[in-house]
């Protein structure tokens, strides 16, 4: 009879510890200075990867790269200016194996970016969406993006004709729309590397029901005390909610998978592949979100030819 017992299941589950070797890969992490974003870089670093923690406070990412064994770089990027975008691109050289867009803001009070668009999408989406492009002739095999269960929130869908969400604004809407975008996103990217003949895998993961910070800067005080006692609760600590980025990272898995926790309602529990939204499904509204970003960030396609035909063994 096979062993069933809770303890035997753990065994298998699997963790941070069954990373395979990642030495001779450089990997970008946005946002790694602290939560989900330290726990995978220190995870890809401790398994041999260069990582690079990509931050807006260069002095905050050089503490946190300081606690981590293995070869790490901080470079600054803030993700809501594209100018910070466009020059961190611009001073990449060399292949990048691993892009991890990771870093995201979480039910702030209503703000814009620097060039004006609502917080939340242009720095969870937006900020990604031109980094990914930006950086995609340098990309040799994974971009792993960031979402959240919670993108079947909100609304529900895009507000295409008023992504900033003007008189409309609310911290979960908001917040909602711009984790939608990010699966849609990955869906739309992975088609196109696919189109291009590209060897570049593009997943997206979500962390379940993960303590980090993020939760501290939510816009409603009710909102803040009930994610406090949540985390204590309920919560899996960073290190587990960075199991599904990692796993989508590393694992042998197909173009577009959604990873994340499998147990628990997809609150915690090791890496499994998750189920998403209709909304999150759909290819009409993924190319219409990626025609959309490119007007917004003034960034297009990162490839302009198919790999096999480059010439330079590239993307």
């Amino acid at each position: 009879m096979a062993d069933t017992s809770d303890k035997a299941r753990r065994a298998r589950a699997w963790n941070a510890s069954q990373l395979p070797d990642q030495r001779g890969r450089t990997a970008v992490v946005t946002g790694a200075n602290s939560g989900i974003g330290f726990a995978a870089a220190d995870a890809l670093a401790r398994a041999g990867a260069h990582v690079v923690f990509a931050v807006r406070d260069p002095a905050r990412g050089e503490a946190a790269a300081a606690r981590v064994p293995g070869s790490t770089e901080v470079r600054r990027l803030d993700l809501a200016d594209l100018d910070s975008v466009r020059a961190f691109a611009k001073a990449w050289s060399g292949p990048l194996d691993l892009l991890v867009n990771n870093a995201g803001v979480m039910m702030l009070p209503e703000g814009r970016t620097k060039q004006g668009f609502e917080t939340q999408f242009g720095t969870n989406h937006l900020g990604h969406f031109a980094l990914t492009n930006l950086l995609l002739p340098h990309l040799t095999e994974r971009i792993v993006t960031v979402s959240s269960e919670l993108h079947r929130g909100g609304d529900g869908v895009i507000d295409f004709d008023n992504p900033n969400l003007r008189g409309r604004y609310t911290p979960t809407r908001a917040y909602a729309q711009s984790k939608l975008a990010n699966l849609l996103f990955t869906l739309e990217l992975q088609r196109r590397l696919a189109e291009a003949g590209s060897p570049v895998r593009a997943l997206a993961a979500h962390p379940g029901y993960a303590a980090t910070n993020l939760q501290s800067h939510a816009a409603n005080p009710l909102m803040r005390g009930f994610m406090a006692v949540g985390n204590k609760v309920f919560a899996q600590d960073d290190r587990g909610g960075a199991l599904p980025t990692l796993y989508a990272a590393t694992q042998d898995l197909p173009g577009a998978s959604y990873v994340g926790p499998g147990g628990l309602g997809g609150m915690r529990g090791a890496p499994a592949l998750a189920g998403r939204s209709h909304a999150a499904s759909d290819p009409g509204a993924a190319r219409r979100l990626w025609t959309l970003s490119e007007e917004l960030t003034g960034v297009g396609w990162g490839l302009t030819a198919p790999a096999a035909v480059r010439g330079d063994g590239g993307v």
